[in-house]
């Protein structure tokens, strides 16, 4: 059965995070990225253009899918402090 997030429909990907426009806004789609991966999901980037007005989006395997999100609802509701607290966590 094919995910109902898998626009393009790659077999096995589902989009976890997703992105409107460019700038600024892609260093979110790149921490996120690393959120994941440092957590051991692999990540597919697409969308990656030039063009501002191409959605960036991040995709995981389907059998990750769920960890992801849950994953990024967790950094998202930790806030900033959060992230600060994980780093400082990470270098000792």
């Amino acid at each position: 059965m094919e995910s109902e997030n898998n626009e393009m429909n790659e077999p096995g990907l589902v989009t976890v995070f997703r992105l409107a426009g460019g700038g600024t806004e892609e260093m979110e789609v790149l921490t996120v990225r690393q959120l994941l991966e440092s957590n051991g999901i692999n990540t597919v980037l697409v969308g990656d253009s030039p063009m501002p007005n191409l959605a960036e989006e991040i995709r995981v395997a389907e059998e990750d899918a769920e960890r992801a999100k849950q994953l990024i609802a967790d950094a998202l509701a930790a806030g900033p402090a959060g992230a600060a607290e994980a780093e400082a966590e990470s270098e000792r």
